[in-house]
């Protein structure tokens, strides 16, 4: 499903940078070129048809990005993939080692006060 949806996006991103192309930032664009076939569809209803079309592969691109992060995760079907595996062995095996590290440290006595050493009085 996960690869379904990518070559849905790729095809809606192909078709937005060709629309986008074909537009002219100042409402010529494609409509420009049908001048004499006015008959047919119309300049003003040629320019709305790549704007909408624009709009709609936009939202069309963003929509599919999002349902396919949803299956990216579930893509690999419950299988762990190499990395994790490492990453898991990596671990057991420094619990393992911190668990075989004896403990040297030194007890302490709850009541112990400190031994305060003499100062030396220094002639200046």
């Amino acid at each position: 499903m996960y690869i379904f949806l990518t070559i849905l996006i790729v095809l809606a991103s192909i078709l937005l940078t060709l629309i986008v192309i074909i537009q002219n930032s100042k409402g010529g664009g494609l409509a420009a070129g049908f001048s004499s076939s006015n008959q047919i569809m119309g300049v003003r209803k040629t320019t709305d048809f790549l704007e909408k079309a624009t709009w709609y592969l936009a939202g069309a691109v963003v929509v599919l990005s999002i349902v396919s992060s949803h299956f990216l995760f579930t893509a690999t079907d419950g299988k762990t993939s190499d990395l994790e595996k490492e990453v898991k062995e990596e671990v057991v095996r420094n619990e393992k080692e911190e668990a075989a590290k004896p403990n040297f440290a030194l007890p302490t006595t709850p009541n112990a006060t400190p031994v305060s050493q003499p100062q030396e009085n220094k002639p200046e």
